[in-house]
This record gives structure tokens, C-alpha cells and sequence, in this order.
């Protein structure tokens, strides 16, 4: 199952310091402004599986290089959705390998004959591994679900009276030991049960592995100098709120900005000029999470505006990004918002739901959002892997307080905390920070759930990942979340606040219910005195009824059973 990207990974810079490390590139979420459009490209694409027995046909064959159509059949693939589901091809349903998805795009006539136009491809999610070509062109390769990676496609698109342009995007879902979340092939060679060639992918998860394209795919544009990225970090002093700002441009070195920041009703409370600075904001109103405050969420907007001069002339950039002021404070026994204690009453997640998998739907998100708060929840942790970037946005709008959680889940064996793992473990936290540090809702990175901890391996493993991220952000706190005994866990005394996984009578005791609070209250007690931190118990529960998660009764057939 060949699956290697066409390069090694790049050596990284020192993994500790002392300040925020400075990232490559920025990944702002895609906005409409004066000066950006976007065009979606959701909707149904030109799909293909490579059945063939090494999954490299269409590498051979060069699918990328002419329409998908002229290769052989194809099936119409909704994007955003998993794969696995949308058929009746069981063969489709457990796939593993190569996938090809292509979709022709009709351009604006502006876009291909402005040259101050600048126009990205940006894809959300790909899981796992992802070569793009537009118009037969390598533009990219990305590995790892989950977080979304974009081409400048400007010259691509430009060279000439194109009114159109193919995008082919090959998806590969195997899992290696040295993958995000981890996973092993296993070959059965008995010829006497298994054909010839016959593998199966083996996971540590407890979850199935959906493939494809989840999140939307689109294309954008900025003029050629550019605003790349903002970093927002928030404090409060008395009763004035701090907002703290730096902003990467591209594409000219004689520019300058302006600053505006504007509160709920459209009133410029707070400006300022240049590339960093710090607002000031009286009377300032915090941004709460739900339950907490009369008032929730309150966001703020920080206008960003880029004056600049290039070669083809004077141009413009607009940025807007919502802003919420709070701070995050962690003491040896509490998690403090806004100076006050935060008791986190919330759940754990998953994208998933039936036929369209893993893939971004609005209306589900929506009926999620409405049963957390029905719930009175005022919070929910990425289990076990970063959700979509309109999640978090609404997070932000709702007061719904979130851990974002890598996929760092089903690190179990002893190969995924070596040198290649950690390296691309290190390049998945650069890549969810880059995405979310800017979301108030966001009050905590978690690098994995319920690895291995204990392992030799694992202490070194996670003081570096750990003092990764907090070098990446200073302003939160760090966790990953365990199910290993307090005094074998070698990952725990680099963590910030202590994620607990424990399922009393179930996976031990069964059934016996009355023997839980001891056994909680001892755990509890062991944990505490050993590190002196806050704790979260981040899972628990017991059984339930597969499939049965109706709110809203259903009238029953005569045939139905009972």
C-alpha cells in the first residue's frame, strides 16, 4: 500500500522556546470583502477508486493528465461527504487506497485576466493523504485529514483566454504506524482463506476511518499583495479589555494598515496603525461561555485594511475577523475564565452521521448546536481529531467552550513514537494552531487521547510535543487526555490541566454501580496529590443501544419487533 509523499519531511527549527514561535504561511478562513470573492466548488464530482491490486493505476496511467471520464467509468461523488456510504459497493464502503476526485470549474472572466488577481484553491479536509493537480499541474500534496491546505493556482489559471479550469485531487485513506491517527496493514498470506494479495487496514480506534473530501472545496482570491495573517491575543486589565495584534502581508514591501476594531453594533471602539500593536477597549465586554453570563459570547470585529503598491499599481486588501476578549488562567486545582472558575459541563463529539460520514452538513451542525444547549452544555472536546472551521466559528457565536483535540488518537504501539512520528506530529500542531488560535471559544490544545503513555518512549515524546505547542501558543494551556494509571503515566507531568478517561463497571466490575464513587473519588485523590493540577474526567459512561438516538418519538410498525 505505497502511500509516500514525493518529499521527506523538511527538518524543523528548535522545538523549545521561550516566546510564540512564528509559523510558515498563514491559513486565515476564507472571507468575502471588498477585495476577496470565493466560489464554491461543492456539489457533485467525478469519482473513481483504483481497484487495481497495488492501488497505482491511476499514477500509471496519469489520470490527472486529461479528464477522469476518458480513463474509464466513473461514479458522481457528492463533496463534502465520506465516500464509504454513498453507494451500494460494499467493496467502496471498506476501501483502502487511492481515490480520484476531478471537477470542472467555470472561472469569472476577471479572474483569469486580471493579474492583480491572486486565486487559491483551498481544500478543507482530505483525508488522509492528498496530491492535487489543476489542469493536469502538480499544485500540491498534503498529509493528514482534518485541517485544510490551499494552492496559489494564479498562473495556472491566467496564461492565457481559459474560461475554465479541471481539478483532480487523489485521496489515499491508509494508515501507517507513523500517521495521524496511527494504523497498520495487515496482509493475509493463507491463500487457503484469502485471496491472493488480500489485506485488511487495522486501526486503535474505536471509530471507522471515513475517507474523502469532508469540508467544502473552493477557490478565492485576493489581490496580489495581501493580507496572510493575524494573530489576536486578548487580556483584560480592571475593567479595559487588551487586544493584542500582529499581521503577516505578502506580496509588496511598500504597504500600510490601518486597524479598527468594532463592537456588536458597528461602533469603532479601538484603532491603531502597522503590522503589531495593542488596542485598548474600556468598558469592555468579555466574550462568556454559555450559562456563565447574561450575556455570552459577545464578539467584536478587527477590521484589518491593506493599502499597498505593486508593480501594476496601487491596490487594496480588507480582512475582517471576529474577536472575542477573555482570558484563560489554569491554578494547581481550577480552570479559571476570565479570572473566574470554569467548571468544563460538556460531552465529547464526532462528525459522523449516516450516508454522508464524516462530511460537512449544516443542518446537522445546527441539530447539534441546538442539543448542546438543550442539554445545558457549555462545552465539548474535538474527539479525537480537529473538527470543521464552522464549527468553531459557531462555537465562538454560541459561548460553547471547546478542547481541540489533534487526531492523535490510537497511539499505541511503540513505532508511532519514533522520530517520524514525532516529526509529523509536530507539523499537525503547527497546522491546528495556525487554524484556531484566533477563537476565543478555543481555551485549550489537546496533542492525543489515550496513547500509550506509559511506554519508555512516551515521556520524551510528549514533553516535546507539549513544549511544541505551548511555543506556538503561549496564551493556553496544553493537555492530551489518558486512561493510564497516575503513576505509570510518563506523558502527564508535562500537561497543563489532567484529561481523565475512566469507564467504572464497565470495563471492570460490570454492573455494579454502587462501587463507582469510590473508585472516582480514589482516582481523583491519586492524581491530585501526585501533580497538583486540575482535573477534567474527559470520558465516562457504559453501553448503549447501537443506532437507537431518537429525541422525538416515532410511531412503531406492527411489524417492527419489539
Amino acid at each position: 500500500m505505497a502511500r509516500r509523499p514525493a518529499g521527506c519531511w523538511a527538518a524543523l527549527g528548535a522545538l523549545l522556546c521561550g516566546c510564540a514561535l512564528a509559523l510558515r504561511g498563514g491559513m486565515l478562513y476564507p472571507r468575502e470583502s471588498p477585495s476577496r470573492e470565493r466560489k464554491e466548488l461543492d456539489g457533485l464530482w467525478s469519482f473513481r477508486a483504483d481497484v487495481s491490486a497495488a492501488r497505482r493505476r491511476g499514477f500509471q496511467e496519469r489520470w490527472y493528465q486529461r479528464p477522469l471520464r476518458e480513463s474509464g467509468p466513473t461514479l458522481d461523488m457528492p463533496v463534502p461527504s465520506s465516500f464509504n456510504d454513498v453507494g451500494q459497493d460494499g467493496q467502496l464502503r471498506n476501501f483502502v487506497g487511492w481515490v480520484w476526485y476531478e471537477r470542472e470549474v467555470i472561472l469569472p472572466e476577471r479572474w483569469t485576466q486580471d493579474l492583480r488577481t491572486r486565486v487559491v484553491l483551498r481544500i478543507g479536509s482530505a483525508h488522509y493523504y492528498a496530491i492535487v493537480w489543476v489542469n493536469g499541474v502538480h499544485v500540491a500534496e498534503h498529509e493528514g485529514g482534518h485541517l485544510p491546505f490551499e494552492a496559489d493556482i494564479s498562473k495556472l489559471v491566467q496564461t492565457g483566454p481559459l474560461t475554465s479550469c479541471r481539478v483532480t485531487i487523489a485521496i489515499n485513506n491508509t494508515l501507517t504506524p507513523h500517521t495521524l491517527p496511527p494504523g497498520t496493514i495487515l496482509y493475509k498470506s493463507d491463500t487457503s482463506k484469502y485471496p491472493k494479495g488480500y489485506f485488511v487496514q487495522d486501526i486503535n480506534f474505536d471509530f471507522f476511518n471515513y475517507a474523502g473530501l469532508h469540508r467544502p472545496v473552493l477557490l478565492y482570491t485576493t489581490p496580489t499583495a495581501y493580507i496572510d495573517d493575524i494573530t489576536v491575543t486578548t487580556d483584560v486589565d480592571q475593567d479595559t479589555g487588551l487586544v493584542s495584534y500582529q499581521i503577516v502581508t505578502q506580496g509588496s514591501e511598500h504597504f500600510e494598515l490601518q486597524v479598527r476594531l468594532l463592537d456588536a453594533e458597528g461602533n469603532v471602539v479601538a484603532q491603531g496603525t502597522g503590522g503589531g500593536g495593542q488596542l485598548q477597549v474600556p468598558n469592555a465586554h468579555l466574550w462568556w461561555p454559555y450559562l456563565m453570563h447574561e450575556n455570552p459570547a459577545y464578539l467584536y470585529s478587527l477590521e484589518v485594511r491593506m493599502t499597498a503598491q505593486t508593480v501594476m499599481g496601487p491596490t487594496a486588501d480588507f480582512y475582517t475577523l471576529p474577536v472575542g476578549i477573555r482570558t484563560v488562567t489554569v491554578t494547581e486545582s481550577q480552570f479559571l475564565i476570565n479570572r473566574k472558575p470554569f467548571y468544563f459541563h460538556g460531552v465529547n463529539k464526532h462528525e459522523d452521521s449516516d450516508i454522508r460520514g464524516k462530511g460537512f452538513d449544516w443542518a446537522l451542525l445546527m441539530k447539534d448546536f441546538n442539543l448542546l444547549r438543550w442539554l445545558g452544555a457549555n462545552s465539548f472536546r474535538t474527539s479525537h481529531y480537529p473538527y470543521a472551521e464552522e464549527v468553531m466559528q459557531l462555537c465562538d457565536r454560541y459561548g460553547i467552550v471547546v478542547i481541540d483535540e489533534c487526531p492523535g488518537v490510537g497511539i499505541v504501539l511503540v513505532e508511532s513514537y519514533g522520530n517520524e512520528s514525532l516529526q509529523h506530529h509536530l507539523q499537525v500542531m503547527e497546522e491546528l494552531v495556525r487554524r484556531d488560535k484566533n477563537h476565543p471559544a478555543v481555551v485549550m490544545w489537546s496533542v492525543a487521547n489515550e496513547p500509550s503513555s506509559y511506554l519508555q518512549p512516551a515521556g520524551y515524546y510528549f514533553k516535546t510535543v507539549i513544549a511544541h505547542t505551548k511555543a506556538l501558543d503561549p496564551s493556553r494551556p496544553v493537555t492530551f487526555v489518558t486512561n493510564s494509571n497516575y503513576a505509570a503515566d510518563l506523558g502527564v507531568p508535562y500537561v497543563d490541566v489532567i484529561c481523565v478517561n475512566s469507564y467504572y463497571s464497565w470495563y471492570h466490575d460490570y454492573g455494579h454501580l454502587e462501587v463507582i464513587e469510590l473508585q472516582l473519588q480514589t482516582q481523583f485523590e491519586s492524581w491530585h496529590r501526585a501533580y497538583r493540577k486540575p482535573i477534567i474526567q474527559s470520558e465516562y459512561g457504559a453501553e448503549t443501544i447501537a443506532g437507537l438516538h431518537e429525541y422525538h418519538s416515532k410511531p412503531r410498525s406492527p411489524r417492527s419487533p419489539l
